[in-house]
Formats: C-alpha cells, structure tokens, sequence
C-alpha cells in the first residue's frame, strides 16, 4: 500500500521541480552536445536489446515442444568402419 501513494507523489514532485526550475544561462558546447547525444543512443540501444532479449524469452513460452526422434549415430561416430568392424 505504501507504494502505491509513494509513486504518484514522486511523479508529481518531479514534475513540478522541473517545471519550476530557474533560468540556468549556460553554455553547452559541442563536446557537452555529443555527450548527451552519445547517451539518449546508448540508452535507446540497451532498451532494444532488452526488448529483443525479453521477447525471444517470452514467446519461447508459447513455442509447442514436439519430442524429437533420437538421432541414429553414423559409422564415423561410432568408431567402426563401414562393414562394422572397429577402426584402427
């Protein structure tokens, strides 16, 4: 029950210190705007990944599982030649 007052009055905290924040005059150079443009895609790419990675997970839910015939092992596994007699 505490979280559920605990989100709502954090949202609206955050939104109004954003909203009333003061003027900052400052200068961002280039350096500071490619740093900030290097992070929203960094961000960006680590939600896609987790997306993708989440997604093969979840629909793995819902993949049918058929049992598969056992696979027949050849010759050249077994360690016998082609008449069945052991390899030297």
């Amino acid at each position: 029950m505490y979280v559920r007052i605990i989100r709502p009055v954090s949202i609206v905290a955050a939104i109004a210190l954003a909203g009333f924040a003061p003027s900052a005059f400052a200068y961002l150079d280039p350096s500071t705007g490619s740093m900030i443009l290097s992070a929203i895609l960094g961000i960006f790419a680590t939600v896609g990944l987790a997306l993708k990675t989440y997604w093969y997970k979840f629909k793995s839910l819902f993949r049918s599982k058929s049992p598969q015939p056992p696979a027949e092992v050849s010759s050249a596994d077994s360690g016998t030649d082609a008449s069945g007699n052991p390899g030297r």
